[in-house]
C-alpha cells in the first residue's frame, strides 16, 4: 500500500520537473498563468470541460480522501478481520498494481510526460529509495494486524519528528528553535495516546514507529540522492520505476517469510472468490492514492494541501472507529489531537523559517 501521509512528508517527497504538459504546450500557455487559467487548463487536460473548477477541485479532494481512507480500511479488514495473514505479499500486490497503472497512465493516457532513467547511478539511487519504501510500507501494513487504524494514524502523524531527526543526523541540517519546539506536542501527544490506548500492542507499536521513521527517511534520502536537475523525476514517473523494483525486492521476502502464500491465496480464492475482488480492489485503490495525491497537488494551493493533509489522519481515525467499533478513550483522543496540533505548529514554523531564510 501507499500509506496515508502527512503534508510535510509529501511536500518533501517525489520532486517534480517544472515543465508544462503536452496540452499546455499546444494551448501556448504562458510560463506563469493565473489561477483561473490553470484550473481551466487542468479541466481540458482531463476531459472535464463541463465541470466548474470549484466542483472539479472538490471531486479531486473527495477522491483523495476516499482512496487514502479506503486503502487503510481495506488493509485492516483483510489483515485483521478476513484472516489474510500475508502483509508482505499484499504490499507486493500493491506495488505490481502501481507499476501497471502507472505505465498505462503515462504511456497511454499521457497524464504526464514520460521520463527515462539515464544512468546506472540514477538506477541505483531509485533502487535504494525502493528498498526504504518497501520497509516503510510493509511495516505499516503489518502494524494494522495488531493496532486499530485510529492509533496507527496517530503514530503516523509523528512523521515530522523523524524527518527533523534524520535531516540533522544525515545532512547536519539544523532547524530554528521554533521548529524544534513545535515538535514537542507531536511527541507528547503520541505518548499520551499510547498510555491510554485500550488495544495497545507493543510489537504493532514498534513496527508502526518503524514505518513512520522509514517514511521520513525516504523523504530525506530522496532530497539528497536525487539532487541534480537531470536526475529529478516527476512523482508519477518515480512511482513508475520504484513500484516494479519494490515488487522484485518483496517477492523473495514474501516467499521466504510467509511460506506457501501463493498456494494459500489460490486455495482461499477457490473457496471464496470474493477474496479476488478484495485483493484486486485493494491493489487498485493503493494506486489511486498516488494518482489522487498528484491530482490534488495540481488543483490546490500549498496551504490548502497542508490543511487537508493534517485533517486526513483525523478523518481516517474517526471513520475507522465508526466502522470497526474499536474502543477509544478520552485521553487517547486528546493525545491524537495534541499530535495533530503539533504537526500544524511544525508546518507553520517551517514556513516562517523558510521565509526568514530567503
Amino acid at each position: 500500500m501507499v500509506e496515508a501521509q502527512t503534508w510535510t512528508t509529501r511536500r518533501m517527497s517525489n520532486p517534480r520537473l517544472l515543465t508544462l504538459d503536452t496540452n499546455d504546450q499546444v494551448l501556448d500557455i504562458p510560463p506563469t498563468p493565473p489561477g483561473d487559467q490553470r484550473n481551466n487548463n487542468n479541466n481540458n487536460t482531463f476531459g472535464s470541460n463541463n465541470l466548474s473548477p470549484t466542483l472539479l477541485t472538490a471531486l479531486m479532494i473527495a477522491s483523495w480522501y476516499l482512496s487514502n481512507i479506503g486503502v487503510l480500511l481495506l488493509n485492516k479488514y483483510l489483515l485483521s478481520f478476513y484472516g489474510y495473514r500475508y502483509p508482505i505479499f499484499l504490499t507486493m500486490l500493491h506495488m505490481l498494481s502501481c507499476a501497471v497503472y502507472s505505465y498505462a497512465s503515462i504511456n497511454f493516457l499521457e497524464l504526464v510526460p514520460l521520463q527515462h532513467i539515464h544512468s546506472k547511478k540514477q538506477f541505483l539511487k531509485i533502487l535504494a529509495l525502493s528498498a526504504i519504501f518497501c520497509f516503510s510500507v510493509v511495516c505499516g501494513n503489518t502494524s494494522l494486524r495488531y493496532l486499530p487504524v485510529s492509533f496507527n494514524q496517530a503514530i503516523g502523524a509523528t512523521t515530522p519528528f523523524f524527518t527533523a531527526i534524520f535531516a540533522f543526523l544525515i545532512t547536519c541540517k539544523k532547524e530554528t528553535g521554533e521548529v524544534y519546539f513545535a515538535l514537542l506536542p507531536v511527541v507528547l501527544g503520541i505518548v499520551v495516546a499510547s498510555n491510554s490506548e485500550p488495544l495497545f500492542h507493543l510489537f504493532g507499536f514498534l513496527i508502526c514507529v518503524g514505518s513512520t521513521a522509514g517514511r521520513a527517511l525516504k523523504s530525506v534520502v530522496q532530497g539528497i540522492i536525487l539532487t541534480s536537475e537531470a536526475e529529478k523525476l516527476h512523482s508519477m514517473n518515480l512511482l513508475l520505476y520504484m513500484a516494479p523494483m519494490a515488487a522484485m525486492i518483496l517477492l523473495p521476502f514474501s516467499l521466504y517469510i510467509e511460506g506457501n502464500v501463493l498456494s494459500s491465496t489460490i486455495e482461499k480464492a477457490r473457496g471464496d472468490p470474493f477474496i479476488v475482488f478484495l485483493l484486486v480492489g485493494n491493489a487498485t485503490v493503493a494506486y489511486l492514492v498516488n494518482l489522487t495525491n498528484f491530482m490534488v497537488t495540481k488543483h490546490t494551493s500549498a496551504l490548502t494541501l497542508q490543511v487537508l493533509g493534517n485533517a486526513k489522519a483525523a478523518v481516517a481515525a474517526v471513520v475507522s472507529v465508526l466502522i470497526f467499533r474499536n474502543p477509544v478513550t478520552v485521553m487517547g483522543m486528546a493525545g491524537f489531537g495534541i499530535t495533530i496540533m503539533g504537526v500544524v505548529l511544525y508546518s507553520e514554523a517551517k514556513k516562517r523559517s523558510k521565509v526568514t531564510t530567503h
